[in-house]
């Protein structure tokens, strides 16, 4: 998604990709929490504000340029990686992509389940992101 900031840093897109989701989002993420909690997986709770984290993903590693978001279960190691590079001083390009390690069977079907959500998800919070700047 092009944005017309060319010194974006990928902290604060990923904030503002990541860190404030519609009603709709963190209504879905309420249903996931009260659906994942009987099998004991870890629960994705908004944390708005929160140093050392971006919206519900704890920080792994992050440089100006990239930010990489995530944490692991034990169906699945995920990370929600947010690249920034600029596009000839006119304004960056934010990308997101996000990897998934599936450890079990548990792990595919979640993935299996979640992957469309994930999808008009991620691509609602760029429209999002490209609305706002």
């Amino acid at each position: 998604m092009s944005v017309p900031e060319p010194d974006l840093r990928a902290i604060d897109a990923a904030r503002r990709v990541l860190g404030s989701a519609p009603a709709w989002i963190r209504s879905l993420l309420a249903l996931r929490n009260r659906l994942v909690a009987v099998a004991g997986l870890k629960l994705a709770e908004l944390k708005i504000g929160a140093a050392e984290t971006v919206g519900a993903f704890p920080i792994v590693s992050e440089s100006d340029r990239q930010v990489v978001l995530g944490f692991d279960d034990k169906h699945l190691d995920f990370r929600i990686v947010v690249d920034v590079r600029q596009e000839d001083g006119r304004g960056s390009v934010v990308a997101v992509t996000t990897v998934v390690a599936r450890h079990n069977l548990g792990g595919r079907a979640y993935i299996a389940v979640v992957t469309p959500f994930h999808k008009v998800i991620v691509k609602s919070l760029l429209n999002r992101l490209a609305a706002r700047t």
